[in-house]
């Protein structure tokens, strides 16, 4: 089984803090939806793809008829099983019902929605384009399309925020009653216009010790609701952790399409150009834009498992580690994860290795002490 993602990396106006790559040259779409159109027929693949996801960006500013193109196109170059996951990324303010009816006729199962907060100042200070209202809005009109997995994207740590407010976020969020809440605290990017706010002293981000406030009481209060805390930032119903993002933390292959998009075949990493008009231009020359290709070597590959399995409620396998990579990198495991499990930030338990709740905050440092160099 694998992963198929498509890049869509159009948005009517940027969020302050987004670090992927995305663009407001819609006036390029009809352009660009070719484009991934041909690169499909360039890049056959052998695998039985059993979730795709349409990523950006923003899809839901393609409209009907050119979604339909690339599932058209999606279909005649791919095999996809028939309970594949589906995954559509909206805005919420895109869902409408005119919307949500000619959605019926495509083959997305699951929806994702960058909700974000439900306080409009911060929306705004984002520079959203949604209200909170057209979040609760967007549910409801997803639901009587027939939509039964939903998702939505929440974020934290905003400037001069408090535990209540990011409270009064979370039960808005629990009333909507979602299958999936994936939540991520407000990080500086390079690049990215937040980034100049803070140099600029304009705004001053949260301090650390508010930030890991608020992630335990997220932790609690979902669980306290009946989701399962399966990744760091994720946190499903029963039955409906994302299927493609966990293709991603178990290691599985995917093809990713579309400009600045990466692709993992077990072997080897690589990676689109993140410049529009170069994806297009190549394409249109008949090339793959592939701007860089990393053969993934014995060290590579153990610390890519290191990486993505200890995010998530599994962890580190210890007889997979065993089983896969030579003796020496259990050895070195061992020996890196014993001062964390004295500090009670590693439990030992079931022949795997997890971080405990007061390490997922920090879990950056422990996984990169853990890898091997």
């Amino acid at each position: 089984m694998a992963g198929l993602y498509i890049h869509i990396p159009f948005c009517k106006s940027r969020c302050i803090y987004c670090g992927f790559y995305s663009t407001i040259e819609e006036n390029l779409i009809p352009q660009y939806v070719d484009a991934l159109c041909k690169e499909m027929k360039m890049r056959p693949s052998p695998f039985l793809y059993n979730t795709v996801y349409l990523g950006g960006g923003t899809p839901s500013r393609l409209g009907i008829p050119l979604l339909k193109k690339i599932f058209q196109q999606l279909k005649d170059s791919y095999t996809i099983s028939e309970d594949a996951e589906i995954t559509l990324e909206c805005n919420p303010d895109d869902v409408t019902e005119e919307f949500t009816q000619a959605l019926k006729h495509l083959p997305v199962n699951r929806v994702s929605m960058g909700a974000q907060t439900f306080d409009d100042k911060r929306l705004a200070f984002l520079h959203r384009r949604h209200s909170s209202l057209q979040v609760e809005e967007a549910v409801s009109i997803l639901r009587s399309a027939g939509i039964r997995n939903i998702s939505i994207d929440l974020i934290y740590g905003f400037p001069e925020e408090t535990l209540d407010e990011w409270q009064q976020d979370i039960q808005r969020a629990l009333q909507l009653n979602v299958e999936h809440i994936s939540a991520y605290c407000l990080s500086v990017e390079e690049g990215t216009a937040l980034q100049r706010l803070v140099e600029q002293g304009k705004i001053r981000p949260a301090d650390e010790e508010a930030c890991l406030a608020m992630y335990y009481h997220l932790i609690d209060l979902l669980k306290h609701a009946g989701y399962e805390h399966y990744e760091i930032s994720n946190f499903a119903k029963p039955g409906y952790k994302s299927r493609h993002n966990s293709g991603y933390w178990d290691g599985s292959p995917y093809l990713g399409l579309g400009a600045a998009a990466h692709s993992y075949d077990i072997q080897s990493r690589q990676w689109n150009v993140s410049d529009l008009k170069n994806y297009i231009h190549q394409i249109n020359e008949g090339l793959i834009p592939v701007e860089e290709r990393e053969i993934i070597d014995m060290p590579t590959r153990y610390n890519d498992y290191v990486m993505t399995s200890l995010r998530t409620c599994e962890g580190i396998d210890i007889q997979h580690v065993s089983q896969q990579f030579p003796q020496q990198y259990l050895s070195y495991l061992r020996q890196q994860s014993e001062k964390h499990i004295g500090h009670h930030l590693l439990e030992a338990h079931d022949h795997h290795l997890r971080l405990t709740k007061e390490a997922l905050f920090i879990s950056d440092s422990i996984i990169s002490d853990l890898m091997f160099v």
